[in-house]
């Protein structure tokens, strides 16, 4: 049987969400390998079988939050990776982690992508973040940026420099930028 089955899984999601018990139970089933090898890939030892069982919890709970009309995938390499990161800030540990994610589905990278850094730059000052979001994500000019904010052209490359420092800081796990 193959570990990786996201069509099935999203039919049996959909009839779990109609109150199929039996479609439920095999999704549940089916996912325990898929995650095993996600949280295998990523962490060494006994953490894996504790993160794929508070993840599979994480799914039970969560699971009204899946939009049956999307891509199953993405909502749950989403929960997977979330139960990831918190055992990883509880525990301090350090992971490395794949920029290409081979089980993942190549449409949801640029959601995931934007959903990390979105929730990266909550971490950030508003101005600080408002400055990295125009440009370096929208790419706009630091003469741009400076008409649109109302700061000078310094101050934007002082902003983005401590705001990529900030944000390598959090992505390495340190607490202070």
């Amino acid at each position: 049987m193959a570990t990786y089955n996201p069509d099935i899984w999203q039919d049996q999601m959909r009839a779990a969400q109609n109150g199929d018990a039996g479609a439920y139970k095999a999704l549940l089933t089916g996912l325990r390998p898929w995650l095993c090898a996600y949280f295998s890939r990523r962490l060494k030892g006994a953490d894996t079988d504790d993160l794929v069982q508070m993840t599979l919890m994480a799914i039970h709970v969560k699971r009204e939050t899946y939009d049956p009309k999307a891509p199953l995938m993405p909502w749950l390499c989403a929960v997977a990776r979330h139960k990831l990161i918190d055992h990883v800030r509880k525990t301090k540990r350090h992971i490395h982690i794949e920029l290409d994610e081979d089980l993942a589905d190549e449409s949801m990278e640029p959601n995931l992508a934007a959903r990390d850094v979105a929730e990266l730059l909550k971490y950030l000052p508003k101005d600080q973040a408002e400055v990295l979001r125009l440009h370096k994500l929208k790419e706009l000019s630091v003469e741009e940026v400076s008409h649109l904010t109302g700061l000078s052209g310094g101050n934007i490359k002082v902003l983005v420099h401590r705001g990529l420092k900030k944000l390598q800081s959090l992505v390495k796990g340190g607490q202070d930028g």
